[in-house]
C-alpha cells in the first residue's frame, strides 16, 4: 500500500478542528467497511425488522434504511457535492429490499473513490470540510459502528478486522473529539471501557455505545 499523508483540516467554523496526519490509504478500509456492512444487512431476517438497536432512535428497519442512505452519501461526498442532497433515510425502499439497494450503492462508492487524487481533495461532510483521506476514515467509522448496531440487534457476529478498527480509532479520536458531541457530531457521549477491551468495543464506546 502506498503511503499517503493527509491532514484533518477544517475551517474555523466547522465542528472538527483538529489537524493530524493519516499515514495509510484509508480507501482500503472504507471498501472493507462497505463490504462488511452489506453482508450484515443481507443477513437481516423479516421477523427482526421491528427489533430495537443500540442506536436508540433506530429499530432494525430504520437503521437498514439509514445505512443505504449513508452508502449513497459517501459517493455524493466523494464527488464533491452537497451531502445534504441525500436524505438520511432511503424511505423509498420497501422492507427487505435494502440489501439489493446496497449493491449499486457499494459499486458507486468503489468507482467514485478509485481515484487516488480524492485523498487530498477537500470534501464537504455534514460535520465540516475534510480532505478525502480523513473523510474516508470518518465514514469507515460510521459504517462500522452502524454495522455493530445492526449485528447486535439481529444476533450476528461479524468478522471484525482488529487492525482496521485500530486505524479507525486513531483517526476518529482526533476527528470526533469526546468534548464535541451533538449537532453535526451525531454520537452520544463517550462511554468508558477497559483500555484492554477488544478494538470493536473501544470503537463503539467512543461513539457513545455500551458494548
Amino acid at each position: 500500500m502506498n503511503k499517503t499523508e493527509q491532514l484533518i483540516e477544517t475551517p474555523s467554523d466547522a465542528t472538527v478542528t483538529v489537524a493530524a496526519p493519516i499515514s495509510f490509504d484509508p480507501r482500503t478500509d472504507l471498501a472493507a467497511a462497505v463490504d462488511l456492512a452489506g453482508r450484515t444487512l443481507a443477513a437481516v431476517r423479516p421477523e427482526q425488522y421491528d427489533a430495537p438497536t443500540p442506536c436508540e432512535e433506530f429499530d432494525v428497519r430504520r437503521l437498514s434504511s439509514h445505512l443505504v442512505a449513508v452508502v449513497r452519501r459517501i459517493s455524493v461526498i466523494g464527488r464533491g457535492e452537497d451531502p445534504f442532497s441525500v436524505p438520511s433515510f432511503a424511505d423509498e425502499i420497501a422492507d427487505g429490499a435494502w440489501a439489493a439497494a446496497w449493491v449499486p450503492g457499494a459499486r458507486e462508492v468503489a468507482e467514485v473513490w478509485a481515484d487516488p487524487g480524492i485523498l487530498g481533495r477537500q470534501l464537504i461532510l455534514p460535520m465540516g470540510v475534510l480532505p478525502g483521506a480523513a473523510a474516508a476514515a470518518v465514514y469507515t467509522h460510521e459504517l462500522t459502528v452502524h454495522t455493530w448496531d445492526l449485528a447486535r440487534a439481529t444476533g450476528q457476529e461479524p468478522d471484525w478486522d482488529p487492525a482496521l478498527i485500530e486505524r479507525v480509532i486513531g483517526v476518529v479520536r482526533r476527528a470526533l473529539p469526546a468534548e464535541t458531541r451533538g449537532g453535526r457530531i451525531p454520537f452520544a457521549q463517550v462511554v468508558a471501557v477497559d483500555p484492554e477491551a477488544p478494538a470493536i468495543d473501544r470503537l463503539v464506546a467512543w461513539a457513545g455505545r455500551r458494548p
